[in-house]
């Protein structure tokens, strides 16, 4: 057994707080301080999986009891993962033992009812992810996202139970006119490196393929959802899916010292026209914009027309959502690369993990523009329906009732 190292200090509940008022600083975008900050870094990608907005958000964290309890006391009897990897900077593996994998989101404002992570931790290692927190209910620092990864194995024999006894083919918020909706990876890449090895995420597509009248979508960074296609092409068949892909700069500098070790843009590129050539409904998310990094003129419309071009069916971004838990990684990372934007982020992100309204206002604006142009469609979820009516299970066990809703898709955090 590999016990996995609990956090040095305890976590403290966060107290609500309100909002401060915060005037509007607009960034200049300075390519001159890029181009010095980039001359430091490494090389580039991009982060989080979705959107900046509350995206199904944890309750407040609870001081942790001793003994650990729940997915803490799992985390540290994870045993530790056989790797073909000999390199110095691979993270380590665990398997987690964990009891259910398709998990309920019950926020009122994202768009799925159900999501599935295949992994627990990302090794992209993208420095605004906001995810992160998802490691301290583990008791494990957020700093170690992408050092500690889990591994669920089991993954797709929970889903074909969890589908049998939690799933319903008539979601309550589409009037009973929809399956409710499960979103892969939302939270952790389904793609990372690890899926080369321990393939979770391909064992719970092959099981996703074996049902009809779903309603599914997957977000990744990754041209490894490239090797999937036989399985996209026999889902879409039977079901209702969507793919999206993150690209949130072209800049192959700027991506490197953003998202460490996740493919380059022109990669991801690539892969939406490849899905979109095998007949595939695919989009693109442009989030996070980053203010001051990657919302320079003409840098949002970019990506937009790179990924029209190869085929990209909508196209939505949204401004950077800031964590505690990701803001202890994100801000040092600022203050060494952009050392002229710390001070303004700080005074944003203090109180509240939301940039000012006036801002994101003005985003969302563009974003519309972008859209307008380019005959991007703004909520391909909306108006989804399944491929076929309500399905007897291929075991023909009694499914949930209904219950949930359908609507955009964003990125929320769960087990």
């Amino acid at each position: 057994m590999s016990p996995v190292l609990p956090l040095s200090s305890r976590l403290r509940p966060r107290r609500p707080v309100r909002r401060p008022a915060v005037r509007f600083l607009p960034f200049a975008h300075d390519p001159k301080l890029e181009a010095g900050a980039l001359a430091e870094g490494p090389g580039g990608y991009i982060g989080s999986l979705g959107s900046p907005s509350a995206d199904c958000p944890p309750p407040h964290p609870q001081t942790p009891s001793v003994p650990l309890a729940g997915i803490a006391r799992l985390a540290a009897a994870s045993p530790a993962a056989q790797t073909k990897r000999n390199s110095a900077g691979k993270p380590e593996y665990f398997f987690l033992p964990v009891k259910s994998i398709l998990n309920r989101c019950d926020s009122e404002r994202v768009p799925f009812d159900w999501t599935i992570n295949p992994y627990r931790g990302c090794e992209f290692g993208c420095k605004y992810c906001y995810a992160r927190y998802t490691h301290e209910y583990m008791e494990i620092d957020g700093g170690e996202f992408e050092q500690k990864i889990f591994v669920k194995r089991d993954a797709a024999v929970l889903l074909a139970r969890d589908i049998s006894q939690k799933y319903s083919y008539e979601s309550k918020a589409s009037g009973y006119a929809q399956a409710e909706h499960i979103a892969i990876g939302t939270a952790t890449d389904p793609y990372q490196p690890a899926e080369k090895e321990y393939g979770v995420t391909r064992a719970c597509l092959e099981e996703l393929a074996k049902h009809e009248g779903l309603s599914v979508s997957v977000i990744t960074k990754s041209n490894q959802i490239v090797r999937d296609i036989d399985l996209y092409r026999r889902i879409a068949a039977r079901s209702a899916l969507s793919l999206n892909i993150t690209v949130t700069t072209l800049r192959p500098r700027l991506a490197r010292l953003l998202e460490p070790r996740a493919p380059r843009p022109d990669l991801r590129v690539r892969a939406v026209g490849e899905l979109r050539a095998a007949g595939l409904n695919v989009g693109v998310s442009a989030s996070p914009l980053l203010p001051g990094i990657n919302d320079g003129e003409g840098e949002l419309e970019a990506v937009a027309r790179a990924a029209r071009e190869a085929g990209a069916e909508w196209f939505f971004s949204g401004v950077l959502f800031l964590m505690p838990a990701s803001a202890r990684q994100f801000l040092p990372f600022l203050r060494e690369k952009f050392p002229r934007l710390a001070r303004q982020y700080e005074q944003w992100y203090a109180k509240s993990a939301y940039a000012p309204e006036e801002y994101r206002k003005t985003v969302s604006e563009r974003v519309h523009r972008i859209r307008e142009k380019y005959g991007f469609s703004s909520r391909p979820w909306e108006g989804m329906r399944t491929a076929t009516p309500r399905a007897q299970m291929s075991l023909g066990w009694d499914v949930a009732g209904p219950g949930g809703e359908t609507r955009q898709m964003r990125a929320c955090a769960n087990g």
